[in-house]
């Protein structure tokens, strides 16, 4: 199996003030194309600092990582923000859309950044605006929709660019459980439809969706499993 993230030996420690915090210890791991990882821990475990590395936010402080065949552990800020542009489709707790644009502009900027034409960015923005079942809600400004459409419109943005990997961090954090249920049903059409999804979260039910669930603890990988009893949304919806 060919892998699209190879951690080695990942270490990232801060300094506040004089005492050094060392967020991460060590951490190495391989993540395969078309998996579907959560990664877990609970506050301080150093998840939330592993994500920002393996967005490509942050750059460890030691150690390899390797994106997609490219090293991308000691590369320059603008060719890391080239590579997240490229490689990652982030989607966030918070959305992160832009208040004053429609759902339509929010999609395509990341398009922008990579150099589509407007006819190029117009046809994309509205293929995986369908795909996530917004096709109707276009021209709506983030404060006309629900916090599910919200989330449906920041995956559709992640997904724009066709990007090799989707983190999604705590996505839904901010959803009430059925419109949960929803999006995490999306996620797994994502997944089954060829992407490789990282998923950030504290929470066990949204853990039990991935296929391999890493657990951190004070910095370091304490188990790393196949989950055999993945929650599929249909076994979900009926079991309710």
């Amino acid at each position: 199996m060919q892998s699209i993230i190879r951690l080695s030996q990942i270490a990232k420690s801060y300094k506040i003030g004089t005492e050094v915090i060392h967020a991460l210890r060590s951490v190495s791991l391989e993540i395969y194309k078309n998996e579907y990882v959560a990664l877990m821990g609970p506050s301080g475990s150093g998840k939330s600092t592993l994500m920002n590395v393996l967005g490509c936010l942050d750059s460890p402080s030691s150690g390899e990582y390797v994106l997609n065949n490219k090293s991308v552990a000691k590369m320059p800020d603008n060719e890391l923000a080239e590579v997240r542009n490229k490689e990652i489709g982030f989607v966030f707790q918070s959305f992160n859309l832009l208040p004053r644009s429609t759902a339509l502009d929010n999609v395509m900027l990341p398009l922008v950044y990579a150099g589509f034409t407007k006819e190029q960015r117009l046809a994309r923005a509205k293929e995986v605006l369908e795909q996530v079942g917004l096709g109707e809600r276009m021209m709506h400004k983030p404060n006309e929709l629900s916090g599910g459409q919200r989330q449906r419109v920041a995956i559709a943005r992640a997904l724009v660019n066709k990007p090799a990997i989707i983190l999604a961090d705590e996505p839904t954090g901010n959803l009430d459980s059925k419109t949960s249920v929803e999006i995490m049903g999306l996620l797994e059409e994502i997944h089954q439809q060829g992407n490789t999804i990282v998923l950030v979260t504290h929470e066990e039910d949204i853990a039990q969706h991935a296929h391999r669930i890493v657990r951190l603890k004070d910095g370091v990988v304490e188990r790393d499993y196949k989950n055999e009893s993945v929650t599929t949304v249909s076994s979900r919806i009926t079991s309710h």
